[in-house]
């Protein structure tokens, strides 16, 4: 058999499949657990002698469009800059127009050792169940 023959008969022939690259095998951390208040606790809480701070989490427009008068408004992205502040108050009930932006929130809150939860169904389930909002833009 010549050279080119063998060569040929090498290229064309089955070769063992290569090992699969080791999987990376990083520990899973902990989701954290994010305490829900609902708007009947809220409204207990915010009737005590040293209420929560309730922080909405909402875009500026959104919170123009309708509010809780006594809440706190920071938009979620702006959250970072204002932990300091965040640190010097107590309790943090986070809200937002359902609860989802305000459940990562807290839970990061919760990672800066904030002691922070979430309002069940946000601004949205506070007006259904009675809760007192304001709706406008407060600037005009």
């Amino acid at each position: 058999m010549g050279l080119g023959k063998m060569i040929r008969k090498w290229l064309v022939q089955e070769k063992p499949a290569a090992a699969p690259p080791p999987r990376l095998s990083l520990p899973e951390e902990p989701e954290p657990v994010v305490p829900e208040v609902t708007v009947d606790e809220l409204r207990a809480a915010l009737a005590q002698p040293s209420p929560p701070l309730v922080l909405d989490v909402r875009e500026a427009y959104e919170w123009r469009q309708v509010r809780m008068p006594a809440a706190r408004h920071i938009p979620m992205n702006d959250v970072p800059t204002q932990l300091d502040d965040l640190r010097q108050v107590g309790a943090v009930v986070v809200m937002c127009a359902h609860g989802s932006r305000s459940y990562s929130v807290a839970a990061w809150l919760i990672e800066q050792g904030i002691n922070a939860s979430n309002l069940q169904g946000g601004i949205t389930q506070w007006a259904a169940r009675g809760g007192g909002v304001v709706q406008g833009d407060p600037s005009k």
